[in-house]
């Protein structure tokens, strides 16, 4: 009896102190010709365990509702501790009441570089630079903490968006690419700028709208669930307005667009003539997709 006591509370702690992420992790060093020299896999275990295993809020998340994602880091170039790489991320989340999920994340991150000494430790600080490849790593999850809270309640990634920015500013003073406005429109400050500037106010709303009251609702009401997701793609046409072809609706529909296409290739009719056009003044460059959506 004491045993299986003991077992069931091991349970419990296990469970109460669950990390917020489910991150898949690969390193592929193809493109340096020396993919198998042992440090490209311990820094996939090192980033998988750094990741998985740092404590990045101060909720309890269960096992079961660890946000799926992965990092795909592309070394292009290293020599001794400097690394030259891209860095893929995507999340994803489940679909109320269904067996599938629905992608939340998609960003690719081009001006990565960092150094990194074998075995080095990894730890994370929410105040200060340690490194750009932890700063680049907490920012993206902090990233897909946010999107994945705004999808659930209405400005639910506040917190985890404060804290995507203050890496950014802090980040600033490494000197690599990525983190100052003068690094592009497409760059990590562009996108925690433009998801809080006021521009772009209607992005969060459909992050809300489209998961929640959309897809979340399909599985009980297929018709009143892809309305809702209608009338959510269109609120992104006043922001286009203001700013046409922004890089933040570029992430969204690179997430989305596969999505987006299959929503409205079978199952209930709704009225989506309009919608259809709206996806083709804010996201011209899949008109090949919405093309395939027929009414």
């Amino acid at each position: 009896m004491r045993k299986i006591l003991t077992l069931l509370i091991l349970c419990v702690t296990i469970n109460s102190f669950s990390q917020e992420l489910n991150c898949n992790v690969v390193v592929n060093a193809q493109q340096t010709g020396n993919e198998n020299f042992p440090i490209f896999k311990t820094l996939e275990k090192q980033v998988t365990e750094f990741i998985n295993n740092t404590k990045w809020t101060n909720k309890t998340f269960k096992t079961q509702e660890r946000i799926n994602c992965s990092m795909v880091l592309n070394v292009s170039d290293y020599s001794g501790e400097s690394f030259k790489a891209t860095l893929q991320v995507q999340s994803s989340r489940p679909i109320y009441g269904s067996s599938f999920s629905t992608p939340v994340y998609n960003f690719n991150d081009k001006d990565f570089t960092f150094r990194y000494l074998e075995f080095q430790n990894l730890i994370y600080n929410p105040t200060q630079f340690e490194s750009n490849l932890i700063s680049v790593l907490a920012y993206h999850v902090y990233m897909i903490l946010a999107l994945d809270a705004d999808t659930f309640s209405e400005k639910g990634g506040d917190e985890y968006y404060k804290q995507a920015q203050i890496i950014t500013n802090y980040s600033q003073q490494g000197n690599f690419k990525g983190w100052k406005l003068e690094d592009g429109l497409q760059s990590r400050f562009a996108l925690i700028d433009n998801v809080l500037s006021p521009t772009f106010k209607e992005y969060r709303e459909v992050l809300y709208d489209y998961h929640r009251k959309g897809l979340d609702v399909m599985s009980h009401n297929v018709k009143e669930g892809k309305e809702e997701i209608t009338s959510s793609l269109k609120k992104f046409l006043p922001m286009n307005n203001r700013r046409p072809n922004s890089f933040i609706l570029r992430t969204f529909f690179d997430a989305k667009s596969d999505e987006i296409e299959q929503i409205f290739s079978g199952g209930p009719n709704v009225n989506i003539a309009s919608v259809k056009d709206a996806l083709q003044k804010v996201a011209p460059m899949y008109n090949s997709k919405w093309q395939n959506i027929k009414f």
